[in-house]
């Protein structure tokens, strides 16, 4: 397989493993990737598996037609790529390895030989000459061991990216990329999303055409959403609107409570239900769902004073990859005491911001007339959101959405006739309530203030303290007259045509305009309330819990000059210029402050 004109594959494909790494079942096999760079100098990246030492070389062989290798480059000492370092050493005794400090350490402990006579150590940013190729060095500590370096070639623009965007699977079997690289990810990397967000970060000041990693195939088209998912998992973010019922049990009784519920939440419009036998399923399998949806619900029985193993078994999973940021509910069953909500909740005490349902379900043995009102309750509330998105189901006159209107953060949407277009605005207010009406404050630089003049309508969508600060990026900090700021994203319409969010909202409000006053730089619209709906009970995003929990800090070390509050863009100079418009978010000079 060629990658470019100088680089080729020689990696092999393993059908012989059943589960990978002890324990993640792989029924399509795996692929451990190693590549080829031919220069004036030829470098070689990385090795296989013990298995495949005789096919690799010859893959080697066969790429070189007589040439030797220069460089064997080790970006990861686990041995499913390292496993052939003194075997490559022993075919090539010219050859100098490159690798991290670390790395070489780790030699020591698996070769018995740090190899100093034949390396070079190389750190963040270090570079190695080719000819016309050049290979930068990059860092990538804990992704996911701590001696791993990722390696990007400025001229065919390649990085190899170690363990990062890997997958499960052969690459003689066609399968679809996410599922299994998502089941990868979580499982072996998703502990350490911070280093990934810190990689990320990295890789986002290259410029990267195709990604070569060691697993999995090679990724030369659309980028961009390899690259967002490995956003989204880092983060810790929802990647998409479901629920998640894992269950275990002993005789069938919290089975059929959890099938009871599933139907429920089914009927009640959730958009996606995926449920997991613990003790018949894959486990791994289990844990990436739970990461990727935005609710979970845990069934099990008290067992031994305690819960049912596999589903503490999938508790750990759960804990030590930083489970967060998700709503859990709990269904128990126990014939005399039971306690195993009050364990799997203690369980998960540690993880951050899990929001747990009002609604436990308890069952005493087997399903009642109490426990099943317990289950209808639980949908009822798992689902108040997907209820009210559906036309069919919502209550669109629901004026306590009103009382979401506070000091708050809005999303303001609306449509200029061939796109939909949104934009972040603290300027929301009640001003009468015979008739309700609402004022909504614009800037006239904004794309939408001309929009909203033009057709008379909006919707405010009333954001939670759910909200990532990617909503903010989205809407905030980019035009709408020049992007499509709702492109790749899930939205739902309101009977006035325009979009609404399906998620990180509390409460919308279709708006008509009915009077509009110039305010000079702004321009305020004196609108009716079309129809109302309330999504959660969530806690409305003030713009204090914004700037205390949900804006990055700003990058100031080391410089002098303003930064703006709101979104954290930095004006280096001595003097803030008094007409400064931030070109982020629009803010003016009164929301910058000094820095330091």
């Amino acid at each position: 397989m060629n990658i470019s004109n100088d680089i080729r594959y020689v990696g092999v494909n393993d059908h012989q493993v059943d589960l990978f790494e002890g324990q993640y079942r792989v029924p399509n096999g795996m692929a451990y990737n190693s590549y080829v760079i031919l220069d004036e100098k030829v470098a070689v990246m990385d090795t296989v598996d013990k298995n495949f030492t005789h096919e690799w070389l010859d893959n080697i062989q066969n790429v070189l037609q007589g040439r030797k290798p220069d460089y064997l480059i080790v970006q990861h000492m686990e041995p499913d790529h390292s496993a052939n370092i003194a075997n490559f050493v022993k075919v090539f005794p010219e050859t100098t390895i490159v690798s991290s400090a670390k790395a070489f350490t780790m030699m020591g402990a698996f070769f018995g030989t740090c190899f100093e006579d034949r390396r070079i150590v190389v750190g963040e940013m270090s570079t190695l000459s080719l000819g016309k190729h050049t290979l930068t060095f990059v860092t990538a500590p804990m992704v996911h061991w701590p001696e791993v370096i990722v390696t990007y070639d400025s001229t065919d623009k390649v990085l190899f990216s170690a363990d990062g965007f890997g997958k499960f699977g052969a690459l003689d079997v066609e399968e679809p990329w996410d599922d299994e690289a998502r089941r990868y990810y979580i499982g072996i990397v998703g502990k350490y999303g911070a280093q990934v967000q810190n990689l990320l970060k990295k890789a986002a000041t290259l410029d990267i055409q195709t990604i070569c990693p060691l697993h999995g195939p090679v990724l030369t088209e659309n980028l961009g959403h390899y690259l967002k998912l490995y956003d989204i998992w880092s983060s810790y973010t929802v990647e998409s609107e479901g629920i998640v019922v894992a269950y275990t049990s002993v005789y069938g009784n919290t089975k059929a409570a959890a099938e009871n519920l599933v139907a429920k939440l089914r009927a009640n419009g959730c958009p996606k239900v995926v449920v997991h036998d613990l003790a018949r399923g894959d486990m791994a399998q289990a844990v990436a769902d739970a990461f990727r949806y935005n609710k979970l619900v845990l069934a099990t029985t008290t067992y031994n004073a305690d819960i049912f193993p596999f589903m503490k078994e999938f508790i750990h999973h759960l804990t030590e990859r930083n489970f967060c940021n998700r709503t859990v509910a709990l269904i128990e069953n126990g014939s005399w005491a039971p306690l195993a909500a009050k364990v799997m909740k203690t369980m998960l005490a540690e993880c951050k911001n899990l929001t747990f349902t009002e609604t436990n379900v308890r069952i005493l043995s087997a399903l009642n007339e109490t426990s099943s009102a317990q289950v209808e309750a639980l949908a009822k509330e798992l689902c108040t959101e997907y209820l009210a998105q559906q036309n069919a189901t919502a209550n669109k006159n629901d004026l306590t959405a009103l009382f979401n209107i506070g000091y708050g953060l809005y999303v303001v949407t609306s449509n200029d006739g061939t796109k939909d277009n949104g934009l972040i605005v603290n300027t929301v207010s009640q001003v009468t309530n015979t008739p309700n009406r609402v004022a909504v404050t614009i800037n006239k630089q904004n794309y939408s203030f001309h929009t909203i003049r033009k057709t008379g309508i909006m919707n405010v969508n009333c954001l939670d303290v759910t909200a990532p600060f990617s909503v903010f990026e989205r809407f905030g900090f980019q035009s709408g007259r020049t992007v499509d700021k709702f492109a790749g994203m899930e939205f739902l319409r309101s009977d006035n045509g325009l979009a609404f969010l399906p998620r990180y909202i509390n409460s919308f409000m279709s708006l008509k305009v009915e009077e509009y006053v110039d305010l000079g730089t702004h321009g305020m619209f004196i609108c009716t309330v079309a129809e109302a709906r309330v999504m959660t009970d969530a806690e409305t995003m003030t713009y204090t819990y914004y700037q205390k929990n949900v804006k990055p800090k700003p990058q100031t070390e080391g410089k002098k000059g303003f930064v703006c509050k709101v979104c954290g863009w930095i004006y280096e100079g001595e003097e803030l210029p008094d007409d400064i418009v931030c070109p982020l978010c629009k803010h003016g000079a009164a929301d910058f402050e000094p820095i330091g």
